[in-house]
């Protein structure tokens, strides 16, 4: 499995036949200025954890060019069509419920959070429950993204359920929780092979580094990856 971070919660996943974005912020994100073309080249699937702006991103934008498939909480996905997504382009699903995507299996899990879009008049659209993604690739690794979330002890559970092997774990505080709480729910609940940090160092208001986290995982078993933006990696 390869993974790509483009700054605060945006990656891609290159799996077998799946190439996923999750949470496309590009165009507008202050740690990302290379645009979202390239980055949404042969892209088959996006997927979002919740609607605020800087998670939708270049959604709509990526899916009508490429095509892809948008996986995401059933308000999102309604949203979307509103915007001109094909409505036959949508794999709508809810907290606790696992969607078939061809090449993988997305399980939506609790996030403790907010969701809705900002219109820029003023107003907003509400858009679902938040929710972390649970990804299974048959004969590869699991990957939980967490969206953005605090510590809940649920996450137990999650481990329980699906045993994820690939965390990605939001750091950055204010919006998420912090470094140190994002360790110590990495070490109290799970056994990650290896942990990405992400949602940091974009807006100025949050953690501009992984050094809370990388402290907290100091003596763990767990691989800590902390990437550099646009380059792929493996785990």
């Amino acid at each position: 499995m390869k993974l790509t971070w483009y700054g605060h919660s945006a990656f891609r996943v290159e799996a077998g036949d799946a190439q996923i974005l999750i949470d496309p912020f590009l165009s507008g994100n202050p740690a990302w200025d290379g645009g979202w073309e390239d980055v949404a080249d042969g892209v088959t699937h996006v997927l979002l954890t919740h609607g605020h702006n800087d998670h939708l991103g270049d959604s709509v934008e990526i899916l009508k060019k490429t095509g892809a498939v948008a996986v995401a909480n059933f308000e999102i996905c309604m949203h979307l069509v509103t915007k001109g997504v094909s409505g036959d382009r949508i794999n709508p699903g809810n907290t606790g419920g696992t969607v078939d995507c061809g090449a993988f299996t997305t399980t939506f899990v609790q996030a403790l959070h907010s969701s809705s879009f900002d219109n820029g008049d003023g107003t907003n659209t509400y858009l679902g429950n938040p929710l972390g993604l649970i990804l299974h690739f048959p004969g590869d690794k699991t990957l939980y993204h967490m969206g953005d979330t605090d510590i809940f002890g649920d996450m137990a559970l999650i481990n329980e359920l699906h045993q994820p092997d690939i965390g990605i774990v939001p750091i950055g505080d204010r919006f998420t929780m912090g470094g140190a709480v994002a360790a110590l729910a990495c070490q109290r609940f799970f056994k990650f092979s290896a942990v990405v940090p992400c949602h940091y160092g974009s807006f100025g208001v949050i953690d501009q580094n992984a050094d809370k986290f990388l402290s907290g995982m100091d003596g763990s078993a767990t691989k800590v990856l902390v990437p550099e933006k646009g380059v792929a990696f493996e785990v």
